[in-house]
């Protein structure tokens, strides 16, 4: 059964969640505001979408980068950004310029892609011992380029 997300537009220039071809992976999400927004270099911004969501129960929203804009080095800061079930509050996107130039969006603008992901549910075990792996507790770096 495909799941169904309610939206509510906050604002009248709001604009649904949208797929730019039929086998896109993410739904492109949209700046709203007649006024541009700069997103100076190395700075970053949080931007409004206009809308508030009702995520299904055992479902979460993730919200990931657009290549076209991280070609320009724009990237989604906390990648994926999640969005409870529970929430009901406005989606917004923090955005970060790591490139050298402002770089100015307008209305319209594509500015982030929403995914709809399955949440599972699991059990914590406190114990006193772990397996061995090959790997061990190697952190960082510790399996090679």
């Amino acid at each position: 059964m495909t799941p169904t997300v309610l939206f509510k537009k906050l604002m009248p220039s709001a604009r649904m969640p949208e797929k730019k071809s039929a086998r896109a992976a993410a739904y492109d999400l949209y700046y709203p505001y007649e006024t541009p927004v700069t997103i100076h270099s190395h700075s970053q911004r949080m931007l409004s979408t206009g809308l508030a969501m009702e995520i299904p129960k055992g479902w979460k929203g993730e919200i990931y980068s657009r290549s076209g804009l991280a070609s320009q080095g724009i990237f989604v800061v906390n990648q994926p950004g999640k969005i409870d079930s529970d929430y009901r509050g406005e989606i917004k996107v923090l955005l970060y310029n790591s490139s050298y130039d402002d770089v100015t969006l307008v209305k319209g603008a594509r500015i982030a892609q929403f995914e709809l992901n399955p949440v599972y549910d699991f059990n914590w075990v406190e114990t006193n011992e772990l397996s061995d792996s090959e790997r061990g507790d190697g952190g960082f770096g510790s399996t090679g380029e």
